[in-house]
């Protein structure tokens, strides 16, 4: 298939956008902890840093390069370190992306452009996961997970998803712009750093994980929900990897539920809590809208949109105060109540909500209707295979990055930041009742 310079373009400004969020990212912990967080920003700079090199190195080989039984893409796919050289015919320089020729996707893609856009999904997914360890994790551990993050954690459920030779690709598993591999598999991992992180607070003597105080920063916030909401022009619509009429649909789609979700936040933040309004209120509700539409967007018409973000509101409110309820971790930005609870209930809603005709323009044309649209038994069994690929992207980005911040712990006698203050700086705060 020879190149298609309108769908290049297209993606590589969506990579472009997406590139913001893993930045937005850093201003939305700013935002809500204080502007005396500088660490965030230069966190996130740093993860797209390691992004780059580590998914050229090998990462996106390992992600989007013809599978080895459906589990791993081939590591040596394009020779050499860096993705090949021009004379390669594997090369990303060289030719059409092998997943983006007229066999699969039809989309006409270099690599280098389909690199660059699934990178910058790569990078802002551990930006999600940098939110957890904020001023507790040691900078060098983090970067040490980080690398394995990119060459494992996040390239084998991306394997099995997005690439169309993984296993459960093959099996009919759909997850449009990722609300599995992105957020999902984000809050896996997060989870598993948080119970690291708590493990080594007890050994310190903390019974409650100590928590960074809200401190709103009202500028910083609309700055980072602006740069998110720029991003996610790119994430959804680009996902499309082309620039067509379903492209349109998507746009649509994506923000009919951001600010749907934005006012059914407002109005359950009141009827369940009694506030009245807040720019933190509306900033948590357009990103659970963004986030819950992100799986389906490209299988939904703009109406079941609506209805999600409607749904997505009262979702994120009663999630948010279920897991307020657990001391021993502290998730200062909303990681589990948002990107985990917000992915995950979109992916299950792709059984619901997908309509055919819509999942046929965006080239997922095996997609039945769903469980609301007529799709009958058809629509169960695509359920069931949603609810396995949770499973499997669950016991696997778990188990893997609590084993590698183990290992990373151990080998480095703790990845709890100035462990000799640590103590002194929270210890003392905790009444005697509450030490272990």
């Amino acid at each position: 298939m020879s190149v298609n310079i309108i769908n290049n373009f297209w993606v590589l400004f969506a990579a472009f956008l997406v590139f913001l969020m893993t930045i937005a990212v850093g201003f939305l912990e700013v935002g809500e902890l204080g502007e005396q967080l500088k660490r965030s920003l230069y966190k996130t700079i740093l993860i797209t840093g390691i992004a780059f090199i580590v998914m050229a190195a090998i990462g996106f080989n390992t992600a989007f390069a013809p599978t080895i039984y459906g589990i791993i893409g081939n590591p040596f796919y394009s020779p050499g370190l860096f993705l090949g050289s021009i004379g390669s015919s594997t090369s990303i320089f060289s030719q059409v992306w092998w997943s983006t020729a007229s066999s699969y996707f039809d989309t006409g893609l270099l690599g280098i452009t389909y690199f660059m856009f699934e990178t910058a999904f790569a990078s802002v997914t551990l930006a999600l996961v940098s939110v957890i360890v904020l001023r507790k994790m040691k900078m060098s551990s983090f970067v040490a997970f980080s690398i394995v993050y990119f060459v494992i954690i996040y390239n084998l459920p991306a394997a099995w998803i997005w690439n169309p030779t993984g296993w459960l690709y093959r099996i009919g598993m759909r997850d449009f712009a990722g609300g599995l591999v992105v957020h999902g598999a984000a809050g896996f991992a997060g989870l598993a750093l948080m119970v690291r992180i708590w493990q080594e607070e007890r050994r310190n003597g903390l019974k409650e994980s100590a928590r960074e105080k809200m401190q709103i920063n009202d500028t910083m916030l609309t700055l980072s929900i602006l740069l998110l909401m720029m991003g996610w022009f790119g994430f959804n619509p680009g996902s499309v990897l082309a620039f067509s009429y379903d492209t349109l649909i998507v746009v649509a789609t994506t923000f009919i539920a951001a600010f749907a979700a934005m006012l059914s936040t407002l109005a359950s933040s009141y009827f369940v809590n009694g506030e009245t309004g807040g720019i933190i209120n509306a900033v948590n509700g357009i990103l659970m809208g963004l986030i819950v539409i992100t799986p389906l967007a490209g299988f939904v018409s703009p109406f079941s949109a609506l209805i999600l973000g409607i749904i997505a509101g009262p979702i994120f409110v009663y999630a948010e105060r279920y897991f307020s309820r657990f001391k021993w971790f502290s998730d200062p930005v909303g990681l589990m109540p948002g990107h985990f609870t917000g992915g995950l209930f979109g992916v299950i809603m792709i059984a619901f909500f997908t309509q055919h005709s819509y999942a046929l323009l965006s080239g997922n044309g095996n997609l039945p209707n769903g469980i609301f649209f007529g799709g009958g038994i058809a629509a169960v069994h695509q359920l069931g295979i949603e609810v396995l690929g949770i499973m499997a992207v669950a016991a696997f980005v778990f188990t893997v990055s609590y084993l590698t911040i183990y290992l990373i712990s151990r080998v480095s006698g703790g990845i709890l930041c100035n462990k000799n203050d640590f103590a002194s700086r929270y210890y003392s705060k905790i009444p005697a009742t509450e030490r272990k």
